[in-house]
């Protein structure tokens, strides 16, 4: 794996620090909610940021659907914050299955 550069440590801490405090919300507002994970190609950022909220379950997964789009908004909110523009807040996070290995 290739090393990170300064700007991209700091672009990784940035998206560590939201998704940490984006997870720890949702497991105590959505059950069923399993772990918060990310992938991200740091020269594409931030348009390559993609968010995924992991589910134990199908039903969980249906039942918490409805919310996807406020978690969305969360994250764009998130980002804006730390002065990270996200174009598409529906392309940056999704619910899924699958965990960061599958």
């Amino acid at each position: 794996m290739k090393k990170l550069s300064k700007v991209q440590q700091k672009q990784q801490a940035l998206v560590l620090n939201v998704a940490d405090m984006l997870e720890q919300q949702a497991r105590s507002e959505i059950p069923g909610m399993v772990q918060c994970w990310f992938d991200v190609e740091y020269h594409l950022f931030p348009g390559s940021l993609l968010l995924c909220f992991q589910f134990e379950d199908e039903q969980t997964l249906e039942a918490a659907k409805p919310d996807l789009l406020k978690w969305q908004k969360r994250l764009s909110a998130a980002m804006l914050k730390k002065g990270v523009i996200l174009k598409d807040m529906r392309k940056h996070l999704t619910f899924t299955l699958q965990g960061p290995e599958d």
